[in-house]
């Protein structure tokens, strides 16, 4: 009985030393560190802070709704083109796919020109009238005199660095381009004018009803700023959650 116990003794000592060395020559692995809050990303303080801009023309420049509403309009153009940007990039490493972006690219560049085109259009003639000569289908010089007599080049250059920073620092430098699809790519921007500029335009409306109130400028302003932060940081979840770009071919 007493040789059972000291076994027993023994076995609990033997037990504690091995948790101890245990716990000495294997530590436990590092927590992952804290990510940043998403209002800390630069790509969103950009975003922020060239969405802020128009403020500037609201207050010191008499803008009322129609060079806000053109300005949101040529931000559409601004999406464009570094969407073709993205598509050049997108999926280095599959064999082939420079084949799929001769065809697509073109095919993108005159279906979303177009688009946006009309777009335009309907701008003008829906908000334009009293602010520039109606006469008819716009043509593509009267966009170039409302870009200069409303003072619109800063606030469009201010976009053009926002989207800038957005592809330099997401696209490129943390690796979205590898796992970027071609067909995703070719769709996306229709989405973010579809949505956004319905809610413009529908506001707009009722901002033009009211005769361009100061404060309902600043809420549309604020509507648009909401609705394209919801959409940026959705695309970052979105390439988050297809995890670490992979730098070897897939199979198609």
């Amino acid at each position: 009985m007493r040789r059972w116990r000291r076994f027993r003794r023994l076995g609990k000592v033997i037990a504690l030393n091995r948790s101890r060395w245990y716990a000495t020559a294997m530590p436990l692995p590092a927590a992952p560190a804290a990510s940043a809050p998403d209002w800390l990303r630069p790509s969103v303080v950009a975003l922020v802070l060239a969405n802020l801009l128009p403020l500037g023309g609201v207050l010191f420049l008499g803008w009322e709704i129609f060079p806000l509403v053109f300005l949101f309009w040529l931000e559409n153009v601004v999406v464009g083109m570094f969407n073709v940007l993205k598509m050049l990039l997108a999926t280095p490493s599959e064999s082939g796919a420079w084949l799929v972006k001769a065809f697509m690219i073109p095919f993108f560049c005159f279906h979303y020109g177009m688009f946006c085109f009309v777009h335009g259009a309907f701008v003008f003639a829906l908000l334009g009238r009293g602010v520039v000569e109606m006469g008819g289908f716009p043509r593509p010089a009267q966009f170039g005199r409302v870009l200069e007599s409303q003072h619109l080049s800063w606030a469009v250059l201010a976009l053009v660095v926002s989207h800038g920073v957005s592809f330099g620092l997401n696209y490129l430098r943390s690796g979205e381009y590898r796992q970027a699809r071609l067909e995703v790519l070719m769709h996306a921007p229709y989405g973010r004018v579809v949505v956004l500029h319905l809610a413009i335009l529908g506001g707009g409306f009722l901002i033009m009803s009211l005769g361009s109130p100061v404060w309902a400028l600043v809420l549309l302003i604020a509507l648009k700023i909401g609705l394209d932060l919801r959409a940026h940081l959705r695309e970052r979840r979105r390439f988050a959650a297809a995890g670490p770009a992979d730098e070897t071919p897939r199979a198609r």
